[in-house]
């Protein structure tokens, strides 16, 4: 299934919904417990999608994708990169990525974003799926020069708008050999497989538990393919996903007025 939230009609009541067959069919309730139809229906070309859920936590992982299948490592890292996102930084699908005047710097990054469902601690690798809800698209929009000398990248990935989600939450997904491409002003930067992940869903989930109780609604961004690469004002990012969907949105740098000096 395909879960969405949508405003219809200029109303900007944020609704939920299902995606079926070109249309959204509006559910009330928690899609992670229980829900409804309400027998209200909207061509999903009439309505304006936003990010299909509102995160709890957003967890990324660094350094995830090799570019060939022969520079995989032979083991795993002992303490993978992980790092947090602010909910702040949350935008949906058409919605403008912001670059503050200050930066000079700043990245696109398509990924796998796996949807918890369910809480978790000490979750077994083989039994991770029955705590996945579902998997959208993320571009995890960075700004380098913000990173820290000794590796820390928190800073840098926190400004607001960058984690653009969407367009929907997609249940039902094989995701070990997906294609991901990113077009910038159409053409292609990125295309390359989640085969090529080095860290697997599953592990990085279950080592995750092992440190934190995960909860629905919690949000792991899987790591990025090779080819990722700077944007710039007007530039428009599509993210695609096999299996789910594209992320459409657009640059907008602001002008120094009124920005804030970091």
């Amino acid at each position: 299934m395909k879960f969405a939230r949508f405003t219809a009609a200029g109303d900007p009541t944020v609704r939920s919904g299902v995606v079926v067959d070109g249309t959204v069919q509006e559910i009330v309730g928690n899609v992670f417990e229980t829900w409804n139809y309400t027998g209200n229906s909207y061509a999903l070309e009439s309505v304006q999608l936003v990010a299909p859920l509102q995160p709890r936590h957003i967890i990324g992982i660094g350094k995830n994708y090799v570019e060939f299948e022969h520079e995989r490592p032979q083991t795993l890292p002992s303490i993978p990169v992980f790092f947090f996102k602010p909910v702040s930084t949350v935008i949906g699908p058409g919605e403008e990525i912001i670059i503050p005047s200050t930066l000079e710097q700043v990245k696109f990054e398509t990924e796998i974003a796996v949807i918890l469902g369910k809480e978790g601690k000490n979750i077994p690798e083989d039994d991770v799926e029955r705590y996945i809800f579902g998997y959208t698209v993320a571009n995890d929009v960075a700004s380098p020069e913000y990173f820290h000398p000794d590796g820390h990248w928190m800073v840098g990935k926190s400004f607001d708008t960058f984690t653009p989600l969407g367009p929907w939450i997609e249940t039902k997904l094989d995701t070990r050999s997906l294609l991901l491409q990113t077009h910038v002003n159409g053409k292609v930067l990125q295309d390359s497989r989640s085969n090529l992940m080095i860290v697997g869903i599953n592990h990085m989930i279950s080592y995750l538990s092992r440190v934190m109780t995960l909860q629905p609604g919690d949000v792991i961004l899987s790591g990025t393919p090779a080819g990722a690469d700077f944007i710039k004002d007007g530039d428009t990012i599509e993210c695609t996903i096999e299996g789910i969907g594209a992320l459409t949105n657009k640059v907008v740098k602001i002008t120094r007025t009124g920005a804030a000096t970091l």
